[in-house]
């Protein structure tokens, strides 16, 4: 999630969307990530995953410069956004090993929401790409690709809810909020600013309820 949300936070910037806001998401999101990936590469349970960690290790140092070297600007955009890439797929490796490693039916739900997270910033991230001008080819259909993924996720998370008690009252939440995050995506033309400070606020949105649903999916797994 992390990942994604410093590449969408460094395009708000490039196009002055919500720039306190976008900066603090920035350089919140710079700092977990360090914290985290430490955490983890003490952790690595096998040498595979910690053989994962430690590669991300090195893509992660590269995109930090990437993040903080210059003032945001197009030319060093287009290099976060394949950054970006490198790094959601060595953090996915280590997650996929890691739920291996654990065995269990509530692990992979816990995986799933917090995926979802993930999901909402790289929707995010994607259009500010897109709307800012740096997107590459493949942007506009990844954009459709996760947004679809998102629904279909959400959907398998209410299943494993069930039909009454706190995790479906979280996930109603994440739906209404979602409601507004892909009405959002959906704008196009217009008032790029306006727009993009949509879908900017909107993502913020989603991924605050799922932080809320991925704590309970992981008490359930306890």
């Amino acid at each position: 999630m992390l990942s994604q949300r410093m590449a969408k936070a460094y395009f708000q910037l490039g196009q002055g969307v919500d720039v306190a806001r976008s900066q603090r998401a920035l350089d919140g999101s710079i700092a977990l990530f360090d914290r985290q990936l430490a955490e983890l590469n003490s952790y690595a349970p096998t040498a595979d995953i910690r053989d994962i960690y430690l590669s991300l290790q090195r893509t992660w140092l590269t995109y930090k410069a990437a993040l903080t070297g210059t003032a945001p600007n197009k030319a060093n955009g287009r290099t976060v956004l394949a950054i970006s890439e490198d790094v959601l797929k060595l953090a996915h490796q280590g997650t996929v090993q890691l739920e291996k490693h654990a065995g269990s039916k509530a692990g992979h739900l816990v995986n799933v929401a917090g995926r979802q997270r993930m999901l909402s910033q790289r929707m995010a991230k994607y259009y500010q790409a897109i709307n800012w001008g740096i997107g590459d080819d493949a942007s506009p259909g990844e954009l459709e690709r996760v947004r679809k993924e998102f629904v279909a996720s959400h959907d398998e998370l209410q299943q494993a809810a069930g039909g009454a008690g706190a995790l479906k009252e979280s996930l109603d939440r994440v739906g209404r909020q979602w409601i507004f995050l892909e009405a959002a995506l959906a704008q196009q033309g217009g008032d790029r600013l306006y727009f993009a400070t949509d879908v900017a606020a909107a993502s913020e949105l989603v991924l605050q309820e799922m932080e809320l649903t991925v704590g309970l999916f992981e008490k359930m797994s306890k």
